[in-house]
Parts: C-alpha cells; sequence; structure tokens
C-alpha cells in the first residue's frame, strides 16, 4: 500500500512540475513572445504550427512605450523563446528579461549598427534575412527560416529595381526609423526627429528643415500611421510639400489585421510609395 501511495504521489508531483512548464494549453508546441510585430511575424513563419506566437504589443499601439501587463509579464517569463530587441527599443520588454525561463534571444545581435543605434533593421530586408536565419535556429526550424530569407532577397530585389533611377534621393521622415533601408537603396533619410518619434525639435531647426525641404524641392513629406501626423503636416504645408504614409513596419493596425496584411504587403505598400513620391521611372 505504501508503494502504491508513493507511486501516486510521485506521479501528481511530476504532472505538478509539467504543469509549471512553459508549454501553453498542453499541446506541445514551443510557446514564443515576440517584442513586436516583424518578430512576431518572421516567429509564426518559421515556426508554423510547431509555435504558439504571442505578440506582446497589441495591434494599433506604438511599441516603444507601452507598458506590459501583469499576464504579459507572466507570459514572458514562462515562454519557451523569447524574441526582443535591445538598445532601449523596448524598454519594458528588456526590463522583464531579468526573470525569463526560456532562451532569450536579441535580434540585433551580430549586426552592426549605425552609429546612432539605430534598431529598424527589419526595414532592410537582407538584415533582416539574417535575424530570420537567426530566429530559425532558435526554433530549430532553419529549412523554413532559409524559405522565409529567400523571400525577403526577393523583396531586396524589387526595391533595387524599382529604387534604380529617381529624380530624388531624399526622404523626409518622421522620425528616424528609416536608415537602413536609405543606406541599402542609395536613399537619404531626412528625419524630422531623432530615433524617439514623441521628440519634437526647435523653431530654429523646423525653419531651417522647411527651408531645406524648398531649396531642394522635395514634394513629400511621409508620416507613419502609429504617431501623429501633426508637426508632419506643419512642416509640409511651410514647404508647399504633400504628406504621404511611409511604414516603419513596427506593428499592424486592427483594420490591417483583419485584412490579412503582412511584412511582405507593408514592405511593397512602402515600395510604391517611394517610388511615387521620388519620381522613379
Amino acid at each position: 500500500m505504501r508503494i502504491v501511495c508513493a507511486i501516486t504521489a510521485g506521479l501528481a508531483l511530476a504532472a505538478l512540475v509539467a504543469g509549471c512548464g512553459t508549454s501553453t494549453g498542453g499541446d506541445g508546441r514551443t510557446t514564443v513572445v515576440a517584442g513586436f510585430y516583424p518578430l512576431a511575424f518572421a516567429a509564426e513563419r518559421i515556426g508554423g504550427s510547431r509555435v504558439d506566437v504571442t505578440n506582446l504589443t497589441p495591434p494599433g499601439a506604438e511599441p516603444h512605450d507601452f507598458e506590459l501587463t501583469p499576464q504579459d509579464v507572466a507570459r514572458l517569463q514562462n515562454a519557451d523563446v523569447v524574441l526582443y530587441l535591445s538598445h532601449g527599443f523596448q524598454p519594458a520588454v528588456e526590463k522583464a528579461l531579468g526573470g525569463a525561463h526560456g532562451v532569450k534571444l536579441d535580434s540585433l545581435q551580430g549586426i552592426r549598427l549605425h552609429a546612432n543605434g539605430d534598431p529598424h533593421v527589419w526595414l532592410d530586408p537582407v538584415l533582416f534575412a539574417g535575424v530570420v536565419r537567426r530566429i530559425g535556429a532558435a526554433l530549430h526550424s532553419p529549412a523554413r527560416a532559409r524559405r522565409l530569407a529567400s523571400e525577403l532577397g526577393g523583396v531586396d530585389r524589387e526595391y533595387r529595381r524599382g529604387l534604380a533611377d529617381c529624380k530624388r534621393h531624399e526622404i523626409v521622415t518622421t522620425h528616424a526609423a528609416f536608415g537602413y533601408l536609405a543606406a541599402r537603396y542609395g536613399l537619404k533619410q531626412v528625419p524630422i526627429t531623432g530615433l524617439a518619434p514623441e521628440a519634437e525639435p526647435g523653431a530654429e531647426t523646423l525653419a531651417d528643415l522647411v527651408h531645406r525641404l524648398q531649396r531642394d524641392h522635395v514634394t513629400t513629406v511621409f508620416v507613419e500611421k502609429l504617431v501623429s501626423p501633426r508637426l508632419a503636416d506643419t512642416i509640409a504645408r511651410e514647404a508647399g510639400a504633400s504628406t504621404a504614409v511611409l511604414d516603419p513596419i513596427e506593428g499592424l493596425t486592427e483594420d490591417e489585421a483583419d485584412r490579412g496584411d503582412t511584412y511582405f504587403t507593408l514592405m511593397r505598400r512602402n515600395l510604391a510609395t517611394l517610388r511615387k513620391a521620388l519620381g522613379c521611372r
């Protein structure tokens, strides 16, 4: 009888330990928590049905400054794999990493960043392909990662062709999110603010910028969908330019999510917007 009880107690303890593991729902899938949309997109494409992916940044939210709920923190700390960006891109996520039990993958690891520490490497499909391969290694799915990287190579070729012959090469942006894209395709980024989209420059800086846009005959000031366009609208009006949306692809809106838009959809939409604004053949 004591032996039976001991076995029963042992089984109960094993079940309790298993219940405290990192696979949600008990379905055996690898649980992945991603700080924001591009990393969640890559994990879903690479892992397929083998992974359960949670994107900590909800649709329509700006990923830099949002706060994690207690449920978010618990989900992150119990996940099998956590995908994040370092360099202060999401301070709340980095703060919660200390208690994470699973694999923690800094998606900027191994990438030579620009001098200003710009983390927006996913806007360069070549650099993003490198991130994808590292995610594939973390999820033990290198073949699926190579296929996704090959698709990114196709986007790179589309950009090279689409931006090869343009009348203009300056892109005036709400904040300095497009440096890697600009460097890859021979463009010059002129940001209204720095890396922080909520920062606002002084009156003298704005006057200088308006003068530069008029001098260089810039026709378009690019705004972002998750950031207020007020400042960009003012500059465009003063400079006699129009505005257009250039997406830093930090997240999907609810409408985009409902439509089934993806990273590839948004990258191709950005290319069409750039070609029109820059007068490309």
